[in-house]
Parts: C-alpha cells; sequence; structure tokens
C-alpha cells in the first residue's frame, strides 16, 4: 500500500480556515517585525558602547572641559556626550550670565543630568515593549489560532460523519500549526527582550555613574569660585 504524501507548510497554510489564516499571518507579521527590531538594538546598543568608550577616553585624556564641549556643542549628541553637554550648558549659563550666581546651580546641574538619563534610556529602550508583548502574547495567539481550528476540524467531521485518522489528522495538523508559529515569533521575542533590557540597564550604569563623576567635578569648581 503506497504511502501518503507528507502535508508541506504551504498545504497545512492554504487548508486552513479564514481565521486561522489570519492568525497565521499576523504571527508572521511579529516574527519579522521581531528581528528586525533585534537586528536594529544590536547596531543601536554596539555603537552607543562604542560612543561611550570614546567620549570617556576623550574626557579623561587631560583635554579641557571648555574644549571638549566646544567640539561637541555643534553637532547631535547622545549617550554620555548629550549628558555632557546638558551640564556644561547649565554650568555656563550661570558662569558666564551677568549675575553670575552659583545659588542652586549644583541641583540645576544634577536636574539636567537626570532628564538627559531619562531621555536616553527611553531612546535604548524604544520598541522594547513590541518585544515583550510578542514574546507574551503570541503562544496565545497562536493557541486561539489552534483552539479555532480544531472547533471547525470538529465541525467537518461531525458533518461527514467520518471519524478516521486520514480525515482527522489534516485539520489538527493545520490547528497545531498556529501554535508552533506563535511559539516561533515568542521565543526569540523573549530571548531579545531579556537580553536587550540586560543591556539597557548596564548602559544606564554607566551614564549614572558618569554623572555622579562629573557632578561631583562641577561641584568642587562651584566650590571653588564662592
Amino acid at each position: 500500500m503506497p504511502s501518503a504524501a507528507p502535508i508541506s507548510i504551504w498545504d497545512l497554510f492554504q487548508h486552513a480556515d479564514f481565521v486561522v489564516k489570519f492568525v497565521m499571518i499576523g504571527l508572521l507579521i511579529a516574527s519579522v517585525a521581531v528581528w528586525a527590531i533585534a537586528i536594529d538594538k544590536v547596531i543601536l546598543y554596539t555603537r552607543t558602547r562604542r560612543a561611550m568608550d570614546s567620549f570617556e577616553q576623550a574626557f579623561w585624556s587631560g583635554q579641557s572641559l571648555d574644549e571638549l564641549y566646544r567640539s561637541l556643542a555643534s553637532r547631535p549628541t547622545h549617550s554620555m556626550a548629550a549628558l555632557f553637554v546638558a551640564a556644561m550648558r547649565e554650568w555656563k549659563r550661570s558662569v558666564e550670565g551677568q549675575a553670575r550666581s552659583f545659588a542652586g546651580l549644583q541641583m540645576r546641574i544634577e536636574k539636567v543630568m537626570d532628564v538627559t538619563i531619562q531621555r536616553e534610556i527611553a531612546r535604548l529602550e524604544r520598541r522594547l515593549l513590541v518585544l515583550a508583548t510578542v514574546g507574551s502574547a503570541g503562544p496565545f495567539v497562536g493557541l486561539f489560532g489552534t483552539v479555532w481550528g480544531i472547533m471547525t476540524s470538529f465541525q467537518s467531521i461531525a458533518a461527514s460523519k467520518n471519524t478516521s485518522l486520514a480525515v482527522v489528522a489534516p485539520g489538527i495538523a493545520e490547528a497545531l500549526f498556529a501554535t508552533a508559529i506563535g511559539l516561533v515569533a515568542a521565543i526569540p521575542a523573549t530571548i531579545f527582550y531579556n537580553k536587550f533590557a540586560g543591556e539597557v540597564n548596564k548602559q544606564a550604569q554607566r551614564l549614572e555613574g558618569f554623572a555622579d563623576e562629573f557632578s561631583a567635578i562641577l561641584s568642587r569648581q562651584i566650590d571653588d569660585r564662592e
């Protein structure tokens, strides 16, 4: 007796109910989005780490803070450079102003750096919520497609009044395929989210550490000028 031809993935999709097809297409789009976000984040975090290393090297090289500020203030900056520029801008407004008021300057500088850190963290975390959503909801969406497909298969079985395995198996396979796609989307999303959340935390700690060091440097400058 010749064996039945194996069912291809395209056959599973083609013969699925329209609701199951909709679920599959949505999960495939989500999977593509997950990988696109992952590639974008890998590039972003790599560039950010290199920018931090380069800035720290310039900052601790003994170069004048005014010279470093002038070289950075004329172009868009991110990460530590943005933190430095924001603090120096606030410093110069008070030092070079006519009133030369130092009252509350330390607090203003720390506030400016806190706001800049939050803005940088928000930039690093952008679209991570998509990964978290796909990672948590993907299996359940796939399960919904599976449940719907199984219900449809049982209705077809009841209508045909044929319960042989040859009739039941294709419909069950089509339904389970939705769960498989959900897992294919959710597993990488969860892995990437956990990895990137840890990377954001590391970079946030570096920013906060630099903010504390730079705040101490400016605090000594304020004490010397008062």
